[in-house]
């Protein structure tokens, strides 16, 4: 019996799980779910035949390498941090690892050690990254096998609620880890337009929003993503005029989530003194000048120039901001106040479906004439437990660790999903999920 080593039962995980246990006995497989909470870990296997709960320990040297050293394949489910351990146990014990997250530069370094000791990690095979990915490379190479030669590209992702359950003002609850959206964006977002680089700071990122929509689900905005350049390099693209990578959200939000951002709200820097005894209202004040006599919601709008009736502090007032409840946390950042606020607000209703979309727009020439593709992905999730989210970020993970233990994938070394051989079959899988793109073509004037 062939044994998958899962770390880390999270939200993301549930659909990854169900995935492994489903087709653990076609395969004889045996999934052994590891994490800090041995609980939550025996809640997903679910009295399972082929599934085994443990209590996992990362900080353990002795207990990821009993683990990691007796299974055939590793899944990383773990905060993006600790993956490194994980990974550099694979290399050392020998074993393939798949992971939803990011190549960091730690786990780039295993590279060589990863081919020497025939082992594959295969990073970035979620959702974004790792759908993005996938479907991209499908278009960029169909591109280039019939003669074109791409000129832009642009791709944006957005994970949100479905429109039939979208009834608060922002147009947003939390399909994934909420600190991250407290803190997305941070930095300076660098992308490439028509030949030229292009810098946009923090404090502007949020005010420099672009619309699109898209069909059946309607309008969206798009901000940039922190940075477009690199994928130049990571699909290939040398040449191109334009890349651009964002994030999308409903029409409203940026304008709104501004607010926090020109404030200050959103740093993760510093400490606010007292905070578990400040009220969200003192908060807020903290932040405006001194206006003695004049309301925080007067001094706000005075200060950012926002209408006192307007959508942004409708948008506002809903979250509860300006309210007297105590914060009640101690030592807490501005982003952790702010999220404490927010969290509950924006939280799945038990009812509730999310969805994820996705859409790529591919500029290429041919024939001396330039055409426009439009890659288009609407899913919506099935329930609480297996959201859009979970499914794409987990399902992805489960296939390529299947087609691993399977034999047809036989990549060694560090990678992202980038090779035919690795994107083809993953993607003729999800297509069963009905996770497929739209592509509609269109020829451009000049």
């Amino acid at each position: 019996m062939r044994k998958i080593l899962v770390l880390g039962a999270g939200l993301s995980s549930s659909s990854l799980i169900k995935y492994l246990l489903d087709n653990s006995e076609a395969n004889n497989w045996k999934v052994i779910l590891g994490d800090i909470s041995k609980e939550l870990a025996h809640k997903k296997i679910d009295n399972h035949d082929n599934g085994e709960a443990v209590q996992f320990d990362v900080y353990s040297e002795k207990q990821r390498a009993e683990l990691i050293s007796e299974s055939d394949v590793v899944i990383s489910m773990l905060p993006a941090r600790m993956h490194y351990w994980v990974a550099k146990d694979c290399v050392d014990y020998g074993k393939h690892m798949v992971t939803a997250s990011y190549v960091s530069d730690d786990i780039a370094e295993l590279d060589e050690d990863a081919i020497t000791k025939n082992v594959l990690l295969l990073n970035e095979m979620g959702v974004d990254p790792g759908i993005d990915h996938m479907s991209a490379m499908q278009v960029i190479d169909k591109i280039r096998e019939n003669g074109g030669v791409l000129k832009a590209f642009e791709s944006s992702t957005g994970g949100l609620v479905a429109p039939e359950y979208d009834n608060n003002p922002w147009g947003y609850k939390f399909t994934w880890n909420p600190r991250n959206v407290v803190v997305a964006g941070q930095g300076v977002s660098q992308f490439l337009h028509n030949g030229k680089i292009k810098y946009i700071p923090y404090h502007k990122l949020f005010s420099r929003a672009e619309k699109v929509t898209l069909p059946e689900v309607g309008d969206f905005e798009i901000y940039p993503n922190r940075d477009s350049l690199k994928y130049i390099d990571t699909y290939g693209l040398e040449g191109l005029e334009t890349m651009f990578r964002g994030t999308m959200r409903r029409p409203g939000y940026s304008e709104a989530w501004d607010v926090f951002v020109q404030l200050g709200m959103t740093e993760d820097t510093y400490k606010v003194l007292d905070s578990e005894n400040l009220t969200y209202r003192e908060f807020v004040d903290s932040y405006l000048p001194y206006q003695k006599g004049v309301s925080v919601e007067d001094k706000l709008c005075d200060y950012l120039d926002l209408d006192r009736n307007g959508e942004i502090m409708h948008k506002l007032e809903w979250l509860g901001i300006f309210k007297d409840t105590k914060v009640e946390i101690a030592d807490a950042t501005p982003a952790q106040i702010l999220q404490k606020l927010i969290e509950p607000k924006w939280q799945l209703d038990p009812e509730d479906k999310d969805m994820i979309v996705m859409q790529h727009m591919f500029d290429y020439e041919k024939d001396e004439k330039r055409k426009r593709i439009k890659s288009t992905l609407i899913f919506k999730g099935q329930d609480t437990v297996h959201t859009a989210m979970s499914i794409t970020v987990g399902v992805p993970v489960a296939i390529a660790t299947k087609l691993l233990l399977q034999g047809k994938i036989d990549e060694t070394g560090v990678h992202r999903p980038l090779k035919k051989s690795i994107y083809k079959p993953v993607m003729e899988e999800l297509a069963e999920y009905g996770i497929s793109f739209r592509e509609d073509e269109e020829e451009l004037e000049d």
